[in-house]
């Protein structure tokens, strides 16, 4: 029996004691009480007394279980513990151990199978991969360990010791479970490791675990975590970088027609020791301590500064869409922008976002706005994410730029076939294309027969360091 059951068996004993033992006890004590004070016959006293017993052992038996609806232990699907019991029960054995471990072990196609098969049999994937994961882990000789599932087709596991002692565990899980099957239902699995040599605050542990997993499957392996920079002093490190513009900006040169006049620009913050922090880290901790605005601020008048300085070269920032959403920044940008006439027609917006903003017109009265001032808007990721094609259809931009993917795989016709699809779509609304990552001279001619408008990559221009401060 896996621990999450103990753990359920347990409560429901200890609440049908709390639920026994008074009203056992009161019962003794009015046998006892009458008994030994009346030998007679009962008197009334004792009647209303039962019935007044009677009447609260009922009140008290379903207060005790309307009370009980409110703490579950584990999940009705998985029989696993669920993410609020735990992240409580991680917490305490974190601060009883010195070496604590922490798996993550996840089933990447649940929404698939939910869509093909139904709910239910995704339900009883959940089942039978929980099932499957207790079962591997007790063959390894390790025993009440905590398993919970998160979200989705997220499952956190913890163990006892250094995440060393169980990494090639867990590589041989990966291993095993490529041909995992539920009945005839294919399941895709993946998992990531971390340990409290990385952190001992628990909301720092489950981060890296997903980033971990991001990592894992870009690469194609199971790594162990490399991080440098102490996650409990990365959020202070972004904040003090922040405000005193401690961050290192690095630029990459776009070809039109052969010729270099557009610079993307890239932007690392620094750490008062000089380590660097890359964007995958401090992007979401700026999201989450609403910051993002006064990055972007940031970055935009270090880059007007720039363009001041430079007569002929365009810069291409990348700006939070969510920004474009705030009128603080709407109305310090504009304003910034409009103060410097020499860089009317010198700065390109490039937006990224996942999820789509309906309110199409409001983001084209903004964006109208900023390319009324002479800024160039460009969507990103075209092809990639579904928003950037309704993005393509729905806004007034400037730019579209494919998803490295199709770079990637251009030498396929059917990807060759799609960016000539989108290329044709984006030139008959009179917006240009923007191809990145070009690595070789072969990829390069693709791209030219294409007629694509703006090529980027290592082949044609490497990324070069073009501002530090704060040294």
């Amino acid at each position: 029996m896996l621990l999450p059951q103990t753990k359920e068996r347990e409560y429901r004993f200890r609440l049908a004691l709390r639920m026994g033992l008074p009203i056992f006890a009161m019962v003794i004590l009015l046998f006892t009480t009458t008994f030994l004070t009346n030998d007679e016959s009962l008197n009334t006293a004792f009647y209303i007394e039962s019935i007044l017993l009677i009447a609260f052992s009922i009140y008290f038996i379903f207060y005790i279980i309307y009370n009980s609806f409110d703490i579950r232990i584990t999940e009705s699907v998985t029989k696993t513990f669920t993410r609020e019991y735990l992240f409580g029960y991680l917490r305490r054995e974190i601060k009883k151990n010195d070496d604590y471990t922490l798996l993550l072990i996840s089933i990447d196609n649940l929404h698939d199978i939910n869509d093909r098969y139904g709910i239910k049999n995704g339900d009883r994937v959940l089942k039978d991969i929980a099932r499957w994961i207790g079962k591997y882990l007790q063959a390894k000789e390790l025993e009440n360990f905590p398993m919970g599932h998160i979200k989705g087709g997220d499952f956190v596991i913890g163990l006892r010791g250094k995440s060393i002692k169980h990494f090639t565990m867990l590589e041989l899980f990966c291993l095993k479970s490529d041909d995992f099957k539920v009945d005839d239902i294919e399941v895709k699995i993946s998992a990531s490791i971390t340990d409290t040599l990385y952190s001992r605050r628990l909301d720092f542990l489950i981060e890296n675990l997903f980033e971990q997993q991001l990592a894992n499957k870009e690469q194609k392996l199971l790594k162990e975590n490399t991080q440098e920079i102490d996650p409990n002093k990365v959020e202070s490190f972004v904040v003090n970088a922040l405000k005193n513009r401690h961050f290192v900006m690095m630029t990459q040169d776009i070809y039109e027609n052969e010729k270099s006049n557009i610079k993307e620009c890239f932007v690392k913050l620094k750490t008062p020791d000089k380590k660097i922090i890359h964007q995958k880290t401090y992007m979401k901790i700026l999201d989450k301590l609403g910051l993002m605005a006064s990055f972007d601020l940031m970055i935009l008048e270090e880059n007007i500064s720039r363009c001041e300085e430079s007569s002929d070269d365009i810069f291409a920032l990348n700006i939070s869409p969510t920004s474009l959403r705030n009128p603080k920044f709407i109305y310090k940008a504009r304003e910034l922008i409009s103060l410097n006439k020499k860089i009317k027609n010198k700065i390109i917006f490039l937006l990224n976002e996942s999820h789509y903003y309906s309110q199409t017109t409001r983001y084209n009265t903004t964006l109208k706005s900023f390319r009324d001032l002479g800024v160039k808007i460009a969507v990103d990721r075209l092809g990639a994410i579904h928003t950037s094609f309704l993005y393509l259809r729905d806004l007034d931009i400037d730019i579209v730029r494919f998803d490295s993917f199709y770079t990637k795989e251009i030498k396929d016709e059917k990807y060759r076939s799609t960016i000539d699809g989108f290329s044709l779509m984006a030139r008959e609304r009179g917006i240009k294309t923007w191809v990145k990552m070009i690595e070789t001279q072969e990829v390069n001619e693709i791209v030219k027969e294409l007629k694509i408008d703006y090529t980027q990559g290592i082949y044609l221009a490497p990324m070069i360091k073009k501002y530090e401060s704060g040294k």
